[in-house]
């Protein structure tokens, strides 16, 4: 795969034509796009039900500490008992063999517990989301999505990303970031129609 048919480090947006509920008006991060298939998280489904703090105590982790309220997210329909924090980090740090994933410059993906104890501990990354389960695509399953008119592509947008909503009901969150989405496209969604073409 040539790097400018990489989509890692970009979001995917669903359109109006997706048939799976699961994905309907979806915005999902790609951690990962190779030969191989693509992995992604999910970003704009809040779960309301499930406090990270909670979640912590459920882990035997001694949540005492904790300065910060992480938002967590449905991550996809894959292992959803799964977690995958996305976290900022500083651009100069250097890649570290510790479980986590480089995006892009200044983001990474951790699936070790060892982040978890950090948060706890009050030492976590500034900026940071939870989310529960993936997406995944085998190979050239995305790209067969993409072409089908399944989804658009854009560049990512840590607002969309880590930003909480005024109104915190998930069903309007949901909505609200997947319509910033695509106006980081300069798209309306009420022209976009099931046969609409790709930007």
């Amino acid at each position: 795969m040539d790097a400018a048919s990489n989509l890692t480090g970009k979001m995917l947006i669903a359109m109006p034509s997706m048939s799976d509920p699961r994905f309907e008006r979806a915005v999902i991060l790609i951690c990962s796009h190779s030969d191989e298939g693509a992995m992604g998280l999910v970003v704009n489904r809040a779960l309301e039900e499930v406090i990270f703090k909670d979640l912590l105590i459920q882990l035997g982790i001694d949540a005492g500490e904790l300065t910060m309220d992480i938002p967590v997210r449905f991550g996809g329909p894959v292992e959803p008992g799964r977690g995958f924090v996305l976290h900022t980090v500083a651009a100069e740090a250097p890649q570290q063999d510790d479980g986590s994933m480089r995006i892009g410059e200044d983001l990474a993906m951790t699936t070790t517990r060892d982040i978890l104890e950090d948060f706890a501990m009050g030492r976590g990354p500034q900026t940071a989301v939870l989310a529960l389960g993936y997406a995944g695509w085998g190979p050239g399953q995305l790209d067969d999505e993409i072409m089908a008119n399944g989804w658009l592509t854009v560049d990512r947008d840590n607002e969309i990303i880590f930003g909480r909503e005024r109104d915190t009901a998930a069903a309007r969150e949901h909505d609200h970031k997947w319509q910033a989405a695509l106006a980081k496209l300069g798209v309306n969604p009420l022209t976009l129609s099931p046969s609409a073409g790709h930007a």
